[in-house]
């Protein structure tokens, strides 16, 4: 395999064990997105001098024998609302976009003590909003330009896909870990609410918003999320839950384990391309020992309308120092969006509140037999880029959230891969939904099913 292409974990391996330096890699995917990133956008800011000087100290560090865990010497990058004192933090929006700071997110610093080499900022729409600010970088997929990266990481979804970095960190208020890595053919956590700290991350939906890791792999993405989970004194809302060692919970496989499954819930509606990967996906589980058994999801009537209200109302107040007094430089789209907050009423925000507890313990009832459920991503074949900018003009994009957003309102952890592909040859993924703090339990289902499988595996022709 090409050593842009290889698995954050296998590029660990190479690096602790001499086989390849952290220097030489480094410099060889720099090379790659100096050559190519120009076609695809996915970066904002790539910072090469810091990120050499990075590399030459963990070879350092290494060579003498001082390793410290899987992301040492791995060159990665995170979305441009993660806070850092070394680039700027635009969070997509034009406004912002030479905006310097004065301290580092809390998930930075941790992958900086954990050795990473750090290449820069990615490319996000504005705000974390679904679409681009006219005036910012809009990236490409690499499966296909024409096509959809996903919303709002979709710099992180098309670098990684591209061998751009190994890794990298999106944010998911309504699907954008999980919209993205499902476009752009990828493995990644959307963890449970409180997991990992948001401390120095620009908001979007305080209340709903969500960091967590992109990458080729479920191994790759546990080895990610167990160096940014945990408490955080600075962030009041990170939970006191222990971290599991989640790379030593891999293995096991998956036998006598319960997969839930609504075929109503997720067949009714969906595309024939997405329905035919979740048949797949449950012949691979089933015949690794796990139990399919049928579940009933709670209704989702009122969950678009509730969701909205309640990420409208919080977006503008994330802007409320900036909006409406500079609406003029926004775009219109998370203009709309924000107008459209800031005349929610009470009533209906107080009943989007009262329905959102109603909806967690729904779904904690339903999870209680099973240890993960399966669901897509999306209900459809990944978009155009043209399609899905209709979708935003349009202001109806519900349908698209509606295997997605309802895990942000309640919480509960999701982890993606991908199942295959469609017929327009783009990736199709799906999702396994867990109890809180479930992890652990997730990837070692994802890593089972990815140990038979090679979907993870392939990767666009750039």
């Amino acid at each position: 395999m090409n050593l842009h292409y290889m698995s954050l974990l296998d590029v660990s391996s190479g690096i602790k064990s001499g086989a390849l330096s952290p220097v030489d890699v480094t410099a060889a995917i720099l090379d790659r997105v100096s050559k190519l990133d120009g076609d695809f956008e996915s970066y904002t800011t790539v910072i090469a001098d810091r990120a050499m000087s990075q590399a030459e100290k963990a070879k350092k560090e290494i060579d003498a024998g001082f390793w410290r865990g899987p992301l040492h010497g791995v060159p990665i990058a995170v979305k441009d609302l993660c806070e850092t004192t070394y680039a700027p933090t635009s969070a997509g929006m034009y406004i912002h976009k030479n905006r310097m700071n004065n301290r580092n997110a809390t998930a930075v610093d941790r992958l900086e003590m954990a050795g990473a080499v750090m290449l820069g900022k990615l490319t996000m729409t504005e705000g974390a909003f679904g679409a681009h600010h006219p005036k910012m970088p809009k990236p490409k997929n690499p499966w296909n330009k024409s096509y959809w990266t996903g919303a709002s990481s979709s710099g992180s979804g098309a670098a990684t896909a591209a061998g751009f970095c190994y890794g990298s960190l999106g944010s998911d208020t309504g699907g954008s870990i999980r919209l993205p890595t499902g476009a752009c053919g990828l493995s990644g956590m959307k963890a449970t609410w409180g997991r990992v700290s948001r401390h120095g991350v620009c908001d979007l939906s305080e209340s709903l918003d969500h960091l967590g890791p992109m990458t080729r792999t479920v191994a790759d993405s546990a080895a990610l999320l167990a160096v940014i989970a945990g408490a955080d004194r600075h962030d009041p809302t990170a939970a006191h839950v222990p971290v599991a060692d989640y790379l030593a919970h891999l293995g096991g496989g998956i036998n006598g384990m319960r997969i839930g499954i609504d075929e109503a819930y997720v067949f009714d509606g969906t595309d024939p391309d997405v329905a035919a990967v979740i048949r797949s996906a449950l012949e691979v589980l089933e015949a690794l020992g796990a139990i399919i058994v049928p579940v009933k999801f709670p209704s989702t009537a009122e969950m678009s309308k509730a969701w909205g209200d309640l990420c409208s109302v919080e977006t503008a107040i994330a802007h409320e120092a900036t909006y409406p007094s500079q609406k003029a430089d926004y775009g219109p789209e998370l203009a709309k969006f924000i107008d459209g907050g800031r005349m929610v009423s009470g009533l209906d925000l107080g009943k989007a509140q009262i329905y959102r507890n109603e909806f967690k313990g729904e779904i904690a009832a339903m999870l209680a037999g099973v240890d993960a459920m399966i669901c897509p991503v999306i209900p459809s074949k990944v978009p155009t880029s043209a399609e899905w900018d209709a979708v935003m003009d349009s202001g109806d994009f519900g349908d698209f959230l509606r295997f997605t957003a309802l895990f942000n309102y309640c919480g509960n952890p999701s982890l993606i891969m991908q199942g295959g592909f469609d017929k327009n040859g783009m990736p199709v993924g799906f999702q396994l939904i867990g109890k809180y703090w479930s992890e652990d339990l997730l990837f070692r289902i994802g890593h089972t099913y990815q140990t038979v499988t090679d979907w993870h595996t392939q990767n666009p022709a750039i």
